[in-house]
């Protein structure tokens, strides 16, 4: 690998992280009523939203993809001797990523949430969430009392929580656009976490 390259690496979560900021912050301000508390992030790439293209290319794609690269790296720096737990969860981990790049490239209909398109979409998104939460579970227990290894483990058990909390139940207790953001912040801050090395 390039010298520049592995020297990107540990910043690939950050970058993600702020793609999917900029993009959920800037593609909102330009979609005239738009709701950051009220709508859901899918809203500013869904079928016949203005720049929706963009949005989905930027804000699920790209982040999707340097997701998958922190989980790839990830996978690839556990220890030789790590066993099952842990290697089987960063393969769900990448799942996740894999699955987050779907919700660009299978965009909701907002005139239709029950046809294929927006099956298509839920069926990703309940990818990206229904993969993280047990990988990083798996990852927690695999790599917990391992030297060097603490941030990314306590990180790794606190989003996947709070990803459970934000998809199963915060909805019920806030509106739907906090109780998504919510999981969405905890899956970009364990990007930053897990990307991030001595």
């Amino acid at each position: 690998m390039p010298p520049f390259l592995s020297r990107l690496l540990p910043w690939t979560g950050a970058i993600a992280a702020g793609v999917f900021t900029c993009a959920v912050l800037g593609f909102g301000l330009a979609l005239s009523g738009y709701s950051q508390v009220w709508h859901p992030v899918a809203v500013l790439g869904a079928k016949g939203v203005p720049h929706a293209l963009g949005f989905n290319l930027l804000g699920f794609v790209l982040t999707g993809l340097l997701a998958a690269v922190v989980a790839l790296d990830l996978r690839h720096r556990l220890p030789a001797d790590a066993g099952w737990t842990a290697r089987v969860g960063a393969q769900f981990l990448l799942l996740s990523a894999l699955g987050f790049v779907g919700l660009g490239v299978l965009p909701l209909d907002p005139d239709d949430l029950h046809n294929d398109a927006s099956s298509l979409h839920a069926t990703a998104w309940l990818l990206w969430w229904v993969a993280f939460v047990p990988g990083a579970a798996l990852f927690t227990l695999g790599m917990r009392g391992r030297s060097g290894w603490r941030p990314a483990v306590i990180a790794s058990a606190v989003a996947a929580v709070i990803v459970l909390f934000s998809a199963l139940v915060a909805v019920a207790l806030m509106p739907a656009g906090i109780a998504q953001r919510l999981g969405y912040a905890a899956w970009l801050l364990w990007l930053c976490v897990a990307a991030w090395r001595r």
